[in-house]
């Protein structure tokens, strides 16, 4: 039996890539331990790809570090990776002739972009700077110091860097270890419904140098337009420049085609690096890559974020290219809900003169009042009044203000800055790398013209025009719109996500109602509405009988405020009080093999394995989506037996109930049913049943952080 002491993470702590093949990298483990970035580089590096070595410090050892500290454990492990690292790269840290530099950046399973902390150029001191000062251009050095000092201090909170590498390296591993539980990463989970327990893996990789000569770059391809969807690479570039000034849009980009001319053998390189990977994943593909003298290094690889357009159109060319060949059915599972976030096009004032052009980042028609900071664009959004945020540029922090707003203006920034990024994932129109647009007390100017805080602006997200008057608009409408449509109706139904028609609704007490929006911490309407079965008014005429413990501070979000939180604690410790904190701490120790056994389910179902290469699920193959969904019925099975032998059994009704409503649409043949982070899935359930044993036992996530 248990005491209750934390849970530590037992595995490896970290996983070397891009090493020889004699060397055990990490493409074994799935992205909830070496998280998204880890899991890409371990495959980048298995398919020959030119991929930096380095290693990946695996997320569960986030948790660890927050609850308990740096450990001897830790530090040991560090040491041999470094060495190994030395010993692949051929360069050793702090070295005078030859020195190693490395990255250190965040790497959470899901995609969080910008939201966590990144610094660069680590093993940088006034030896190490002599020798980048007579083997580069001659602003390299000090580029290189400006990068580390402004990614220190952002990410440590402090000035002054140790000279010794190898400490950098630790606290650097610690601040990004922190940023996980940092204000803007809560926000975006919040936003994005991402649970905290699943940590940030952190990645240290040898350095390669966008600044190093003329003949060096940065970049940040798609393999097709992300807003458009068209085929072709898409993205920016900057000479003499390292990664991150391409996604903070503090710097103009160029773009990618300017590779071509500049460097074209590198250019046809890459080109053939972004084809394989799209055909490996399936799907868009993002890829970061620097350019060191010449020589071509992928760093990064990810399913990119789209505009509903491009989704569409994504969907359906890939379902008519042999190469890839989704069938009609996946392609309508794929972006069949997107059918209805499609943006508006303009149907008026097509001979209207734009104020201002910049380049449009995600299509869509948004009208709204100006406004030029978060918080007053949260605050106008509240009245229910439409909001085009205008900032220099965004950044994480921003990431509030851009979720009330109707639109997105940057006066810097490129096709992939953060502002383009975030906008094409949440379907919001977007204008970005406006340099005319000037800020200024109570107003900005615009080609000359000054504009007021409050005025009405509409920016077209797919041309890039800014106006100062609001048009008749209209749905959009493609070939590949009209096409996927008959595929959906033809298939009779598509994904949505809401419940599906003809599920049941759940009957929530109180008590169980407050628990729910506990246990969520910030939830949209919508969420509820899918939770409860009901639509969004019977779900807000639910939620009424809940007012005097609702903090109504965002209306776009509901969350309890003190008086329900404290509610909704009380209904936990009556639980404890009747039954006993031990109960539940056994329950919750006996819990953990079921939850591992689910949770390899989930790995397997979300990634798997052929010919010795991990890669996403492309549910291509229906047996093995079937043998994984039989493996979950016979999971649920063991759960309710193993509840059943609990005097507790009646609290967790509620959680059963909506684990069989899952479960029969997950039988039904409607797989986003098992994990999909957006709806009321069997595994956001699950993950809510787990985190009400723990409450219930007096531990908290992080205690029981095991196996993520």
């Amino acid at each position: 039996m248990s005491n209750g002491s934390p849970v530590v993470w037992q595995g490896p702590l970290a996983v070397p890539f891009g090493a020889p093949q004699s060397v055990d990298d990490g493409d074994a483990l799935p992205a909830s331990l070496i998280g998204g970035k880890g899991r890409s580089l371990a495959e980048m590096s298995r398919m020959g790809l030119p991929v930096p070595p380095g290693f990946t410090i695996v997320a569960p050892v986030c948790a660890d570090y927050l609850r308990s500290g740096w450990s001897d454990r830790l530090q040991e492990a560090l040491d041999d990776q470094i060495r190994l690292l030395e010993r692949v790269s051929g360069r050793r840290l702090g070295d005078r002739h030859d020195p190693l530099f490395v990255s250190v950046r965040s790497g959470s399973a899901v995609s969080m972009p910008g939201m966590m902390d990144t610094l660069l150029n680590l093993g940088l001191n006034d030896t190490t700077a002599d020798w980048l000062r007579h083997h580069g251009d001659p602003l390299l050095a000090p580029d290189c110091l400006r990068t580390l000092q402004r990614t220190w201090q952002s990410a440590t909170g402090a000035r002054d860097i140790p000279d010794d590498p190898h400490l950098q390296i630790r606290l650097a591993v610690e601040a990004v270890f922190r940023s996980w539980i940092g204000d803007r990463a809560k926000a975006y989970r919040r936003i994005e419904n991402i649970p905290e327990s699943l940590g940030t893996a952190v990645t240290v990789q040898a350095m390669v140098f966008g600044n190093l000569d003329s003949n060096s770059c940065t970049g940040v391809v798609f393999s097709r337009n992300p807003a458009s969807g068209s085929p072709g690479l898409y993205g920016d570039v900057l000479f003499g420049a390292q990664g991150e000034a391409v996604v903070s849009g503090e710097h103009q980009t160029q773009s990618v085609d300017v590779l071509g001319r500049r460097l074209p053998t590198v250019a046809v390189a890459l080109a053939k690096h972004v084809e394989s990977l799209e055909r490996a994943y399936r799907d868009l593909v993002e890829v970061e890559f620097t350019v060191e003298s010449g020589r071509l290094w992928i760093l990064q690889s990810r399913i990119g974020k789209r505009s509903p357009v491009a989704g569409v159109r994504i969907a359906v060319d890939m379902a008519e290219d042999a190469a890839i060949g989704l069938s009609p059915a996946e392609a309508v599972d794929r972006a069949g809900r997107l059918l209805d976030q499609l943006p508006v096009l303009r149907t008026g004032g097509q001979s209207a003169t734009p104020v201002a052009v910049g380049l449009g980042a995600s299509p869509g028609i948004a009208s709204g009042h100006l406004e030029v900071t978060v918080d007053a664009a949260i605050k106008r959004a509240e009245t229910g009044a439409p909001v085009i945020l205008a900032r220099p540029e965004t950044s994480p922090a921003d990431i509030e203000g851009i979720a009330a707003a109707a639109g997105i203006l940057t006066a810097r920034g490129g096709l992939a800055s953060h502002a383009a990024v975030v906008a094409r994932g949440w379907g919001k129109p977007s204008v970005v790398g406006l340099a005319e647009l000037e800020f200024h007390a109570g107003h900005v100017a615009l080609a000359g013209r000054r504009f007021p805080i409050g005025t009405l602006l509409t920016i077209d997200g797919a041309t890039g025009e800014v106006f100062t008057e609001a048009f008749d608009v209209a749905a959009v409408e493609t070939p590949e719109i009209r096409k996927l449509r008959r595929w959906r109706d033809t298939s009779g139904g598509e994904p949505s996500d809401g419940v599906p028609g003809g599920m049941e609704a759940i009957d929530f007490t109180d008590d169980e109602l407050l628990q729910l929006l506990l246990l969520k911490g910030l939830a949209t309407l919508e969420m509820i509405a899918d939770v409860l079965g009901m639509d969004t008014d019977a779900a807000a005429t639910r939620l009424s009988a809940l007012a005097p413990a609702l903090d109504r501070s965002r209306p776009k979000f509901i969350r309890l405020n003190d008086k329900g939180l404290a509610a909704a604690a009380a209904t936990i410790h009556a639980a404890t009080a009747r039954f006993g904190a031990n109960t539940f701490g056994d329950m919750l120790d006996s819990f953990h093999d079921i939850n591992a056994a689910f949770k390899a389910l989930v790995t397997r179902w979300q990634v798997r394995e052929l010919d010795g290469l991990r890669s996403p699920n492309d549910h291509s193959d229906a047996e093995y989506d079937a043998t994984i969904v039989r493996g979950i019925q016979e999971t649920d099975r063991a759960l309710r037996r193993w509840l059943s032998t609990y005097p507790c059994v009646e609290l967790f009704g509620v959680y059963l109930r909506r684990l069989n409503r899952s479960l029969v649409a997950l039988l039904g043949g409607d797989h986003r049913y098992l994990a999909s982070p957006r709806i009321d899935s069997y595994h956001n359930v699950w993950f809510e049943l787990h985190e009400a044993l723990i409450r219930l036992a007096g531990r908290t996530r992080t205690d029981e952080y095991e196996n993520e």
